[in-house]
């Protein structure tokens, strides 16, 4: 049953696609974080759908957390639900991801709307800057950034070292950066093309400045918390 309704999920997401894509041309030349609370309507349904397809549904705990004014988000990354569900529950974002990304029939154009910030993952040399730069021109535009540290989907049971981009970006902005937990892995994981049924758990942790501190050592407070959390399932270290 878990494989049926992962099939059908999977075309209903797709296939939904073409229709926000038409909506998100309508709604191009309309602010940055207008354009992004539209094209969120996307997210909702692929949420609702993937709770009626494969009874996954989510809670979030500590949404008070988040600040009045744009920060930078830094969650674990364990599947695709964070890239997809953030976007119904924290204000109007701009994401961290890689170019490639944008190359997708539909899905990609869509995506190239919300003007994220897209890294080119094979010019290892600028990739910090690359979201320093854009990611403070997106803060400019009142929008809030989420960055996933690990830089790369990470099996449930495993961690990886964060990356400091987001950190980095937070301490030339003079931003708050604030830390999200959640178990998304260990129902629709990067592993398996099949989804589980369940409740992930998010939790948003407190803002955190980083009075002082390097981009290293910010990165280190903010894996901390993640870790801390009761979500996390790691056994192993990978290393970069």
């Amino acid at each position: 049953m878990i494989y049926f309704r992962s099939i059908i999920f999977y075309l209903g997401e797709a296939l939904s696609t073409i229709p926000f894509t038409i909506i998100s041309a309508i709604v191009f030349f309309a602010p940055p974080r207008v354009r992004s609370r539209v094209i969120a309507g996307w997210a909702v349904f692929v949420v609702w759908w993937l709770k009626v397809c494969c009874g996954l549904r989510h809670e979030v705990i500590g949404l008070e957390n988040v600040p009045k004014t744009p920060c930078v988000f830094a969650s674990n990354h364990q599947s695709t639900w964070e890239t997809i569900a953030t976007q119904t529950f924290l204000p109007p974002l701009a994401w961290v991801l890689k170019k490639e990304l944008l190359k997708i029939p539909f899905f990609g154009w869509g995506l190239w709307m919300t003007r994220p910030i897209a890294i080119d993952r094979t010019d290892r040399k600028n990739a910090l800057e690359q979201v320093v730069d854009q990611g403070k021109e997106k803060i400019k535009e009142n929008r809030y950034v989420l960055v996933f540290p690990e830089g790369t989907r990470t099996p449930y049971t495993m961690d990886r070292q964060y990356k400091k981009g987001g950190a980095r970006l937070a301490i030339e902005a003079d931003v708050p950066i604030v830390p999200v937990a959640h178990n998304a892995g260990k129902f629709w994981s990067s592993e398996s093309f099949w989804i589980k049924p369940g409740l992930i758990t998010c939790i948003i942790g407190p803002a955190m400045m980083h009075n002082g501190k390097n981009d290293i050592a910010l990165t280190a407070d903010i894996r901390t918390w993640i870790r801390s959390q009761d979500l996390w399932a790691g056994k192993g270290l990978i290393r970069n």
